[in-house]
């Protein structure tokens, strides 16, 4: 268990502090002497600093600058009375982690401290993953499935000519490992230029890619360099390659064959040196069985696959996710919210995340810019995740069987369903669970007993 470091110059505080701590089974150790403190974080494993900001002659602010000296990612709660709260906000601005005003309780104490553990713990997940490459992706995650692609990355980086295609889900992060290519490869100080095929039509997409000469067309008022140009000696990135014309696609094949492009209305071939990124979210073999997609290209684009699964099925790297996007829009909107809930985290964790990281990322936002709290429960969470249940469990969608059905039992089905789930992700907790579902509390006894679900 985490060792913690109680500092504050009340003996009995200490003492009550070290046996709080102990029986949940961490390992305390204390002192009254600003000096110690720092030796001990400097020299020792020490997990988490629990500091009183009234230390005698002493401020506890100084000391708390010198523990963020000594290790500029240690966790350290503020103890303060009544009267330093302003203090304790002004320690928060250094780089405490929180504080708690005296007198404590002790359910308070544990609640905070697992709380301040459990976001220890995330953060050196997180650290430890930018140490195994996830930050040259600038992805985040501790799944086998995403050390599996960070690993293709790298490698491929190294082959500055190979042409990669990238597969997946929209949201799982297709541009991020586009560019990670790019970044980690010797072509990293040249351009990299990025289009979405799927989002010009074919006239304006050709002419992006491969340029014009003046009079090419009606509006060619001037000679116009396209994207393969512009990227010479670096990458381009095809986003949505599904998308693109077939007429467009057999230049792009000549292209990959030659190494050659010609502008619009030019007459001749000018040598290009590009890595060519593409990616898709569509099923290419699907594409290219119905002839919207041609078979040649695809075997051109495809000399390296990377394949990124959607996040429902790489659920280990969701609590990571979770916390590395709470500690950048609680920074960007200046809120002090510290985690999530064990049930929040659980729900988040079982949600099924069509849009993926992207989605996540969009519901902490919403989250960090419609609540300020320091712990994220589950009535903090959007109506979707909390709300979800599977296919199996409810049958709000089933075809009627010629026999007909008891309308009042599906409704019942339905409803004990519900009631049922609220009550779980309350933890049992009735008022809470009434809140909820909107029903008095009466209500919900009733249909508790009715469904024999009290216990």
């Amino acid at each position: 268990m985490e060792r913690i470091l109680i500092v504050d110059d009340e003996a009995f505080i200490r003492e009550n502090l070290e046996r709080i701590l102990a029986d949940d089974g961490y390992r305390p150790l204390s002192t009254d002497s600003p000096e110690d403190a720092v030796r001990l974080v400097s020299e020792e494993e020490i997990g988490l600093v629990l500091l009183d900001l009234n230390l005698g002659s002493q401020s506890g602010l100084d000391v708390l600058r010198a523990l963020k000296e000594v290790d500029p990612e240690i966790l350290v709660i503020i103890i303060t009375g009544y009267g330093t709260v302003e203090s304790a906000v002004e320690a928060l601005k250094i780089g405490a982690y929180d504080y708690i005003k005296k007198p404590f309780k002790a359910d308070a104490i544990h609640l905070i401290v697992k709380l301040a553990l459990e976001t220890q713990s995330l953060r050196r997940k997180v650290k430890r993953l930018s140490r195994d490459g996830g930050s040259d992706l600038n992805m985040v995650g501790v799944s086998p499935a995403l050390k599996q692609i960070f690993h293709q990355v790298r490698e491929v980086a190294k082959h500055e000519t190979a042409t990669v295609l990238i597969t997946g889900e929209s949201g799982t992060g297709k541009e991020l490992v586009a560019q990670a290519i790019h970044n980690l490869s010797p072509r990293a100080e040249r351009p990299f230029v990025e289009i979405n095929c799927g989002s010009l039509p074919f006239n304006l997409l050709e002419s992006e890619l491969f340029g014009h000469e003046r009079g090419a067309f009606t509006d060619a008022k001037n000679r116009k360099l396209g994207l393969f140009e512009e990227s010479d000696s670096g990458s381009i990135f095809l986003d949505e390659i599904g998308e693109m014309d077939m007429n467009l696609q057999v230049k792009l094949l000549r292209v990959l064959e030659d190494r050659k492009i010609r502008r619009l209305g030019g007459n001749r071939n000018i040598d290009i040196n590009v890595r060519i990124i593409a990616a898709t979210n569509a099923e290419l073999k699907d594409a290219i069985e119905s002839k919207e997609f041609r078979e040649d290209l695809y075997y051109r684009l495809n000399v390296f696959p990377i394949h990124i699964p959607p996040l429902r099925d790489r659920r280990d790297d969701i609590p990571c996710l979770l916390e590395h996007f709470l500690l950048q829009f609680s920074r960007e909107f200046n809120k002090r919210m510290a985690g999530f809930s064990k049930e929040a985290l659980d729900l988040m964790s079982r949600y099924h995340w069509p849009g993926n990281v992207r989605e996540l990322r969009n519901v902490v936002e919403r989250i960090c810019i419609m609540h300020n709290v320091d712990l994220i429960k589950p009535e903090h969470l959007p109506r979707e995740i909390w709300g979800e249940e599977p296919q199996s469990e409810v049958p709000f969608s089933f075809e009627i069987p010629p026999e007909g059905i008891v309308l009042d039992d599906v409704v019942g089905l339905v409803e004990k369903n519900l009631v049922e789930k609220a009550f779980r992700i309350t933890g049992g907790n009735v008022a809470k669970t009434a809140r909820i579902l909107n029903v008095p509390r009466g209500t919900l006894r009733y249909k508790l007993e009715k469904y024999d679900l009290s216990g």
